[in-house]
């Protein structure tokens, strides 16, 4: 073969080694181009920057209402402890509507802040989603050229360089873009995973939002009821200290002999069926319904924020039902009293097994007698609590169910037996 012949050959394999160099430089530009844009914390478009002020903003504003509404606490707080009279109670009440219209003005901002939060990570996500495309075009590139460098041998890339030291650096230079096409794909999965997880927290505020939602109504409804007993009261007393006197003096009246009447009664209905074998009570062992659909409580056992509380205790909690709603029977059992008192306060009590016994208060209509049997679930009245209407009684604070329960005579709390 010619010098020619050779030095050609020579040259060929030296332009064909220098493809393989090109490769590597290539790699390595997209190597380093996929740490670096995976590894920089990418500023906020400004879409999102104003989307952040403004949940910002919301936040602030309910830090504000948060603050306003702990001074109402206090003052609430210090109008209890004084003496009860009609101005002292319109003050209370005045404060327990301001106090709640504060919190359902902070619970709007707060459902804007969660829905501008979660606008604001359905343009991370997308952005993430993006960047996740360009990332996997940047890998396929670096694997297409991995792929022209396995077809030449090492004979030929060998050629290229001027010494097996050379050869040797090369080789490790390729294994180093390996090793950063590794962790390259390693990162990928990182983000993959995250952008997994964001979604998941989306789902979880959208499910936050609705619940917000849902408290917004439940605090409208509360404020109505507290403005309907205010104005009730006022022209119930016609701004009357010795008049609103009075309706507390009946109040009371009516509430002790209620309790008077249900511990006795419970009692007298225990020992009569004591007597009759045939009539044994089995209480249901999944425990007692909700005697109207489960819904909000409006007041607590022994709440300390009762309207009524410094005109008797409030052994029961106070479920939330418009007037008229179906009652039923949170356990079988038997009916022990069925007090239908006009416009005072009327009531049922069922006593039931294992000692217990639950009352329902301001019923506007009764649907059963007294030593009647009845069913778990079975229909027993309608609901009242209305100021001024049939079976409310002299004090109420709107709309609702007030059920008690009763173990051995003496209250607990309902939520403990309730299922």
């Amino acid at each position: 073969m010619s010098r020619l012949s050779m030095r050609t050959i020579f040259w060929s394999l030296k332009l064909l080694a220098g493809g393989i160099f090109l490769s590597a430089i290539i790699i390595a530009f997209f190597a380093f181009d996929i740490k670096l844009t995976l590894g920089q914390d990418q500023p906020e478009s400004a879409e999102v920057k104003k989307i952040s002020d403004q949940i910002k903003a919301k936040k602030d504003r309910a830090d504000e209402l948060s603050r306003r509404q702990e001074e109402y606490a206090k003052a609430l707080e210090q109008k209890q402890s004084e003496k009860l009279d009609l101005t002292n109670q319109m003050g209370i009440l005045d404060n327990r509507v301001a106090s709640l219209e504060l919190d359902i003005m902070r619970t709007g901002l707060e459902i804007d802040q969660v829905t501008l939060e979660i606008k604001k990570l359905s343009l991370e996500i997308s952005d993430k989603e993006d960047k996740l495309v360009q990332e996997k075009e940047h890998i396929a590139t670096i694997l297409r050229a991995l792929h022209q460098q396995d077809r030449v041998n090492t004979l030929q890339v060998l050629l290229l360089n001027d010494s097996l030291s050379d050869f040797l650096n090369q080789v490790k230079y390729l294994e180093d873009v390996n090793s950063e096409l590794g962790d390259s794909v390693r990162e990928l999965e990182k983000l993959r995973d995250e952008l997994l997880l964001q979604k998941a927290n989306q789902e979880k505020k959208n499910t936050d939002l609705a619940i917000l939602k849902k408290d917004l109504d439940d605090k409208k409804t509360a404020l109505l009821a507290e403005k309907e007993s205010k104005q009730f009261l006022i022209v119930q007393t016609e701004s009357s200290e010795i008049e609103f006197q009075r309706l507390i003096r009946l109040a009371k009246q009516e509430q002790a002999q209620a309790a008077s009447d249900v511990v006795s009664l419970e009692k007298a209905m225990r020992e009569k069926l004591e007597q009759q074998k045939n009539k044994k009570l089995v209480l249901n062992p999944n425990g007692l319904i909700w005697p109207v659909t489960k819904n909000t409580v409006t007041a607590y056992f022994h709440d300390p924020d009762y309207p009524f509380r410094y005109v008797f205790e409030h052994p029961a909690i106070d479920i939330r039902a418009k007037q008229g709603t179906v009652i039923r029977a949170a356990a079988s059992g038997y009916v022990a009293r069925a007090k239908d008192a006009g416009q005072g306060y009327s009531y049922i009590m069922i006593v039931h097994g294992d000692g217990l016994s639950t009352v329902y208060g301001h019923v506007s209509k009764i649907m059963v007698d007294e030593e009647q049997y009845v069913v778990q679930g079975q229909q027993i009245g309608l609901s009242g609590g209305t100021p001024g209407t049939p079976g409310a009684g002299n004090m109420t604070s709107g709309p609702h169910l007030h059920f008690e329960v009763r173990l051995n005579g003496i209250p607990v709390n309902p939520l403990e037996y309730l299922k």
